[in-house]
């Protein structure tokens, strides 16, 4: 028995005494495959620690007693209803003094890391003396909170600029990305990294011996935090900040230097100026809306499970889109054919496949394996292994349905066909198809290493079955879908064209394009649509209007109209509505004197938001929560608006269909509200 803890049970916790002297406490949260701390968790966490203080141990080792890793962090389902019901300080306040208390227990103190360690994980981590991580690939350290529109609130964000320096740690926080255990060790993160067998072995010598860390490290790290140090950084941090994030669309980056430039003394007042700027950011609509997107990013995982029953993927059509698909799953673990008309496309495809390789396997020596699951095909052989049939070819139903006349009669009999088509509606494909049932769109978005979202494109004789595969094969290969409707343009493509059209519409009336760009940007769109227009490519963009503006009944403006100019078709030729250099636009500079069209946002969004209001009330999607994450994901909508829909409950339906109205008197029909406008749907 453990003095202290005699005769206390636990419900979450597990603690061992060696009998060196080391209590080995062990994070097993009941009824959850996963460790996340809820309230509950601290509190009994709490208990524990405040017994450990009357009768110190030699040392204290965190671990977790999940395979999966060791800590995801907070419990984000419990965080989003204390914020509904108020008590989210509360929340913050008890995760504050319960690391407190463990950073103040008398004896050393070690958290032993593998696998996830997220969030309030990393904040555990920090209020022990030392860290040891393991070298397994599967662990990730971050502080990923600002990513909810909020920044770390249990002691991080004050613990960690004092042991790795104020760089580092704005850099980690700032951007939420992870460290592996090494990076985390070469930060100063973590003092030891050892194999997985070794990691509690290695954590109580570490609670035996201690470590000392490099004197120029510890002393970086004191300078950084000085108060000088922090009004000439703060600055400078903001700066960075700005190029990427408006302080009025996500104000918690900017609240986390604030609060750092200006809170210095000891540990309490640096704990009570982070817990009030986290209080108050927590209640902003962008905290409850990013929390709201990381709930829909859950929901479309949740769609997808195991059995996809796919090892070999044949993609036909070694363009962009197909040779990038083949790219991406071969990279994810599947056998990959890869077929065209000519061998020259083929090669193409390959040698951007290997530039994708370089980038994302970063052990050289794993590169050539995953390189050789990518096999060039010309004759097509590989579509008689397969267990799935990806077609990117051009946008033309015969063009397809001539391919699957071709492809159909070779394929195995379990086997799935599927396109790739941005707009074609389904029941205009399949027909000719022998098996319907197994034939279904699977729209992936460009770039395919970015875009995290796939459309999976029902019809009316395809099988249930047939979704669950392909939702379990995008489940594998780290991608999110969603499954719509085969009419016309589907979700994504549908509610972005009318946002488009505008744009180009308004290009053709003499509004600069990076006036039109910069409308966009600050509403919150990740780029312009002038821009984004010449990086899908005008040809790309006349091909979707064809297909869909009789459906919507839209005017195809000029620029997209008939055949494109050869050598200007946007990013890929170097010349579209802007010129391209190296991948970038160079965007002719606008006249200072010129006076910004006062209506210009609302004729961009809201041709945006009439259709996504049409595609619901068409059943494109499901429901809203649905509609908000494919556009989201597909588009990159504005996330901290929290989705289309979301911003329609948010500014008011009525008040965005009066603007409608007055937009329709001015520049016509094309503005005319879209059936769906009265749904319940749309009020709060």
């Amino acid at each position: 028995m453990i003095a202290g803890l005699d005769g206390l049970r636990f419900q979450h916790w597990q603690a061992e005494a060696r009998t060196d002297g080391i209590v080995v406490l062990s994070f097993d949260r009941a009824g959850q495959n996963v460790n996340t701390l809820a309230q509950e968790v601290l509190l009994e966490l709490d208990a524990i620690l405040e017994r450990l203080a009357l009768d110190p141990p030699k040392g204290l080792v965190i671990r977790s007693a999940k395979a999966a890793g060791f800590i995801a962090g907070a419990d984000i389902k419990e965080f989003q209803s204390f914020d509904e019901k108020g008590t989210v300080g509360d929340a913050i306040r008890r995760g504050q003094q319960v690391f407190q208390r463990l950073a103040e227990l008398p004896c050393p103190t070690v958290a032993a890391i593998h696998g996830h360690c997220m969030g309030g994980g990393t904040e555990i981590s920090l209020a022990c003396r030392y860290r040891v991580a393991s070298s397994d690939p599967s662990t990730r350290i971050g502080l990923p909170e600002v990513k909810l529109g909020i920044y770390p609130g249990w002691g991080g964000s004050v613990r960690l600029p004092l042991l790795v320096g104020a760089p580092a740690a704005m850099d980690l926080m700032l951007t939420g990305r992870t460290l592996s255990g090494s990076a985390a060790r070469a930060m100063g993160l973590v003092d030891k990294v050892v194999e997985p067998s070794q990691l509690v072995d290695a954590a109580v010598e570490l609670a035996k011996r201690g470590a000392q860390r490099p004197f120029k490290q510890r002393f970086m790290a004191w300078l950084t935090n000085t108060w000088p140090a922090r009004q000439l950084l703060a600055p400078m941090l903001v700066k960075q900040v700005a190029r990427k994030a408006r302080k009025d669309h996500y104000p918690a980056p900017f609240a986390l230097i604030e609060t750092w430039r200006r809170s210095g003394g000891g540990i309490q007042a640096r704990l009570e100026a982070e817990r009030k700027s986290v209080i108050r950011l927590s209640s902003t609509p962008t905290a409850r809306n990013l929390i709201r997107v990381f709930f829909l990013q859950e929901r479309l995982k949740g769609l997808g499970g195991k059995d996809h029953g796919i090892a070999h993927v044949h993609v036909v059509g070694a363009g962009v889109m197909g040779g990038d698909i083949a790219a991406w799953s071969a990279y994810k673990g599947f056998e990959v054919t890869l077929s065209d008309r000519e061998q020259r496309f083929i090669d193409g495809a390959l040698k951007r496949a290997q530039e994708l390789f370089a980038k994302r396997v970063k052990d050289e020596g794993k590169r050539p394996a995953v390189a050789a699951r990518l096999k060039g095909d010309l004759a097509g052989d590989g579509a008689a292994q397969a267990d799935l049939v990806i077609e990117a070819i051009i946008e033309k139903p015969e063009a397809k349905r001539e391919l699957y006349a071709q492809v159909e009669p070779r394929m195995k009999p379990d086997a799935l066909l599927t396109t790739n088509t941005s707009s074609i509606p389904l029941t205009e494909l399949r027909e000719h198809i022998t098996r319907p049932a197994q034939f279904a769109g699977l729209h992936y978005f460009n770039p395919v290493a970015l875009m995290p979202l796939v459309e999976i494109i029902h019809h009316d004789r395809m099988a249930a079955d047939t979704e669950k595969r392909l939702a379990a094969f995008c489940k594998a290969i780290d991608k999110l879908p969603v499954p719509v409707a085969g009419t016309p343009g589907f979700l994504v493509n549908r509610v972005l064209f009318p946002y488009m059209l505008e744009a180009v519409t308004a290009h053709s009336e003499g509004i600069p394009g990076p006036v039109i760009d910069k409308a966009a940007v600050k509403f919150g769109m990740p780029m312009g649509p002038i821009e984004l227009v010449d990086t899908v490519g005008l040809d790309v963009g006349a091909g979707v209007a064809a297909e869909l503006a009789p459906f919507l009944g839209i005017e195809i403006p000029a620029a997209l109209s008939g055949q494109i100019e050869p050598g200007k078709r946007g990013k890929k030729d170097g010349q579209g509505f802007y010129a391209w250099e190296n991948g970038k636009a160079k965007k002719p500079e606008v006249p200072k004197d010129y006076k910004v069209p006062e209506d210009l946002e609302d004729r961009l969004i809201l041709p945006l938001l009439n259709e996504a209001v049409a595609a619901l009330h068409d059943g494109v999607v499901a429901d809203a929560d649905l509609l908000d994450a494919g556009v989201i994901f597909g588009t990159g909508f504005a996330p901290f608006r929290g989705g289309p829909i979301a911003h329609i409950r948010a500014v008011g339906a009525d008040a965005l269909l009066a603007k409608l109205k007055s937009l329709q008197a001015k520049y016509g029909d094309r503005f005319a509200p879209r059936p769906g406008w009265d749904s319940p749907a749309l009020r709060p």
